[in-house]
C-alpha cells in the first residue's frame, strides 16, 4: 500500500521537527542540514508526492530503478543523489544522470565518474565513503586513505569534491552513534586543515539522525522515517 501524500507531509513535519531540535541543542541552523529522501523501492508515484510535499533531493541505491524513476515525467524537478555501492562497469549511467555521489571509495570510480560525465553537464558533486569500521559487504576507503584519495580527486575536471560519507554500525546508543559520526567529522576537519575545500558530510539515517546533526551532518539519508517500512522486493 502507497504512503498517502497526507501522511507523508506529516512525516516529513516529524523528521524536520527532529533536525530543528538536534541543532537547537548544538547551536546549529536547522536549514543547514539537508534531507535527502532515501526513495529506494518507493515507485514514482510516491516521490512525486514527497516532492509535492517540499523535499527537493532523492538518494537511490539501485542503478536500473532509478534510471527508469529519473527518466519518468515529473511536474517538480528534483536531484538525484546515487548513494549505493558503485560499480566500476556502471559509473557511465551514473555520471550521466545524477547530480551527486555519496559513495566514491577508490581512484578509478572516481576517473571513470569525471571522464564520463557529459560535458554539458555541470560537475558532478561526490562524496568520499569512508569505512569507519571495515564492515564486510559495506564498501569505502580505509580511514588512513582518505586524505591522499580526496587529494586525487579533487584534481579531476569534471568532479567537484563536496566531502565525505559514511555508514558506520548500527547502534542503539545515542553516545555510541555519536562515537563514529565523530570520527568522520574528525577526517574531515583534518582534510579542511590540510587544505581541501570540503563543506558536506552526509551521514545519518532515520535511526540516528540526531547523533549525526549533532556531530555535524549536512546531508541526513532518510527513508524509514518518511516512507515507512520499505516494501518487499
Amino acid at each position: 500500500m502507497l504512503i498517502g501524500p497526507q501522511n507523508l507531509a506529516e512525516n516529513l513535519r516529524k523528521v524536520r521537527a527532529r533536525i530543528a531540535a538536534a541543532a537547537a541543542q548544538c547551536g546549529r541552523n536547522a536549514d543547514s542540514i539537508t534531507i535527502v529522501a532515501a526513495s529506494k523501492s518507493q515507485p514514482a508515484a510516491v516521490i512525486e508526492a514527497a516532492a509535492r510535499a517540499g523535499l527537493e533531493h532523492f538518494g537511490e541505491s539501485y542503478l536500473k530503478e532509478a534510471l527508469e524513476k529519473i527518466a519518468a515525467p515529473a511536474a517538480i524537478p528534483v536531484t538525484w543523489h546515487f548513494i549505493g555501492r558503485l560499480q566500476a562497469n556502471k559509473t557511465r549511467p551514473v555520471a550521466e544522470s545524477f547530480s551527486w555521489v555519496h559513495s566514491v571509495d577508490r581512484l578509478r570510480l572516481a576517473q571513470r565518474l569525471s571522464a564520463q560525465r557529459p560535458y554539458h553537464a555541470p560537475p558532478l558533486n561526490v562524496c568520499i565513503q569512508v569505512s569507519l569500521a571495515a564492515e564486510p559487504g559495506k564498501g569505502g576507503a580505509a580511514p588512513a586513505d582518505a586524505r591522499a584519495l580526496a587529494a586525487a580527486v579533487a584534481e579531476l575536471p569534471r568532479l567537484k569534491l563536496r566531502g565525505l560519507m559514511c555508514l558506520p554500525p548500527e547502534e542503539r546508543l545515542l553516545e555510541r552513534q555519536r562515537r563514529w559520526f565523530a570520527e568522520l567529522r574528525r577526517i574531515f576537519d583534518d582534510l579542511n586543515a590540510a587544505g581541501a575545500s570540503l563543506d558536506t558530510l552526509s551521514m545519518g539515517m532515520s535511526g540516528d539522525l540526531e547523533a549525526a546533526v549533532l556531530e555535524g551532518a549536512t546531508l541526513v539519508r532518510i527513508g524509514t522515517a518518511l516512507f515507512g517500512p520499505r516494501p518487499p522486493a
